[in-house]
């Protein structure tokens, strides 16, 4: 992890926990096949502007404190202001694991940070959904999901072993997880569905993609 404090210090933001999930932006570190279809040099810019303008829009809500997980590790520079965890060996579920028990105790949301739509109501409304609920998501057309939100975590079991990634079973596979880590009924709430940007057809769904590819 960085020496970086995180930059809210209210009593409701130091119980919540906003990790954004982004891989630093260089040519051939990711989005090989968005690269594949619109040139290395736009897939880059679209990962930097991308993740310039997801923590604008959510990273300084007082709401709660945001942390940047990021790979690879030791990459930077990094947004200013924000505490960035290195998200280390492993799969998604191992790297998810460890992110999850670096930030203090509290209650935690993840996120990726290719979801052009993602907008502070629903980080909002993922919070105030574990008031009531073990676990909160928010699904992808693919059988994937966008958003996962744990409620006191570290203390409870964390649900991303054997979980099949990037699969139609992902999302199906962790509420399973969710749900045999409890003795008892578990209560999980869904968010609305969203999709990542990975081919050069989504982009048709992120309404930034014209202003992202002019040259700076």
């Amino acid at each position: 992890m960085t020496d970086r404090t995180p930059p809210n210090t209210g009593s409701a933001a130091r119980r919540r926990h906003l990790i954004i999930f982004a891989r630093f932006p260089i040519a051939g570190g990711g989005k090989r096949r968005l690269a594949k279809g619109v040139g290395a040099a736009h897939a880059v810019r679209f990962q930097r502007v991308r993740v310039r303008h997801l923590t604008a829009r959510l990273a300084h809500d007082p709401r709660w404190t945001t942390w940047i997980a990021a790979t690879p590790d030791f990459s930077g520079p990094w947004v200013g202001g924000l505490a960035v965890f290195f998200q280390g060996r492993g799969d998604l579920g191992q790297r998810m694991t460890r992110m999850a028990k670096a930030v203090p105790a509290g209650d935690i949301v993840m996120i990726g940070s290719d979801i052009p739509g993602i907008r502070p109501d629903d980080i909002a409304r993922a919070f105030a959904s574990l008031g009531g609920h073990r676990a909160v998501f928010g699904p992808a057309s693919d059988g994937g999901y966008w958003l996962v939100g744990l409620k006191g975590t570290p203390a409870r079991k964390l649900p991303f072993d054997r979980v099949r990634w990037s699969s139609a079973h992902t999302l199906a596979d962790t509420i399973a997880n969710v749900t045999a880590a409890s003795t008892g009924p578990v209560a999980i709430a869904r968010l609305r569905t969203l999709d990542d940007i990975d081919e050069p057809a989504d982009l048709a769904a992120d309404p930034d993609w014209a202003r992202l590819i002019r040259p700076r």
